[in-house]
């Protein structure tokens, strides 16, 4: 039992703090009950599940965060939109293309080919008849250059006991880099032995006479067309996919080096939305190819020449892949569910 006096003074202080008259109504509406501070009582028991629940809210806390940060990515698939093509009787003019063509880049190294016989074209239109570079200006064309040695070393899969040895196999290849800006329509792009360089290889064979009076770069064999393809893309990269047309070797080990590397490639539109990033439009390859013997190209009488040949097309269907998080707001909400409903709960023990 309190003094009288400390009673009264606790009182009159209590009736100092009292609210206006006519905010009293108020109180009904409280549903905070705030305890004297007297009254309250604190126990080690109390400390421990405290303790233990913010254990719990942070632990809690923690995960949601990392739930947060995961990054879900939502695939779907639809018909893909129709682009009317021009065609290359406006290549003149820069503006009509642009959203009709898309860009195609090549890094391919021919180790046993020297640039002086190595021809490519673009759906029919070779370099040798002049009919490439009529189609495909600077700066988006094809440039033929010795390779460098990383380059020879990779395409040729063998090693140099020095680097005379290399420097002097380096002059017998040719790499081919460059880019072009293609249709969306389907096409193809060969990547052989030119017609000169194949008539006198043939002919050097079969009759034993040169019609050229150069030195013969075969020496008396037929060329060899074993290829490493560094890199073939059609369009923006795509990150989270790998490029089949990527670090390839074709080798040509039938014994005469002659052959046709037949690779077929079914192009896939694709939207890919990062977080943060606007959307980004690019194709993924389908890619499925085989070595044509000569005998099944003399068989065929096909016109076409030893090397690499890429048919690619475009499929109807198209594919989005839609990076995302979970709304702010419902992360946020959650935090605060977690951390509240858990000192909530731990109060009510």
């Amino acid at each position: 039992n309190r003094p009288k006096t400390e009673l009264n003074q606790t009182t009159s202080t209590l009736h100092f703090a009292q609210p206006t008259t006519r905010m009293a109504p108020l109180r009904s509406f409280d549903a905070f009950a705030k305890p004297i501070d007297g009254i309250r009582e604190r126990s080690v028991s109390g400390g421990f599940i405290t303790l233990l629940a913010s254990a719990t809210a942070g632990l809690l806390f923690l995960s949601q965060i990392i739930v947060y940060l995961q990054v879900q990515t939502r695939h779907s698939m639809h018909l893909a939109d129709s682009v009317p093509s021009v065609l290359f009787n406006h290549a003149d003019d820069p503006k009509k293309l642009l959203g009709h063509r898309i860009p195609l880049r090549v890094h391919v190294t021919f180790p046993h080919l020297h640039c002086g016989a190595l021809d490519y074209a673009h759906d029919g239109n070779t370099l040798s008849s002049g009919k490439f570079e009529h189609y495909h200006k600077a700066p988006f064309t094809f440039t033929k250059r010795k390779p460098t040695s990383q380059e020879y070393k990779t395409a040729a899969m063998g090693g140099f006991s020095s680097n005379t040895a290399l420097n002097q196999k380096r002059a017998e290849g040719c790499t081919l880099v460059g880019t072009l800006h293609v249709p969306r329509v389907g096409g193809t792009l060969s990547i052989s032995v030119s017609p000169d360089a194949w008539r006198r290889a043939t002919s050097l064979l079969s009759f034993g006479v040169d019609p050229s009076m150069d030195a013969d770069p075969f020496h008396g064999k037929l060329p060899n067309v074993t290829h490493y393809i560094h890199d073939v893309t059609f369009g923006a990269p795509f990150p989270p996919g790998d490029n089949p047309l990527q670090s390839t070797h074709h080798v040509m080990d039938n014994g005469s080096g002659v052959a046709l590397a037949n690779v077929a490639v079914k192009l896939v539109p694709t939207t890919y939305k990062r977080t943060f990033h606007s959307a980004q439009e690019t194709y993924q390859a389908s890619v499925s190819r085989h070595i044509v013997q000569p005998e099944t190209l003399a068989a065929q009488r096909s016109s076409l020449l030893p090397g690499l040949l890429i048919n690619y097309d475009f499929t109807p269907l198209a594919i989005s892949h839609v990076e995302s998080r979970e709304n702010w707001f419902v992360f946020l909400s959650s935090l605060v569910g977690i951390v509240g409903g858990v000192f909530v709960t731990v109060g009510l023990v």
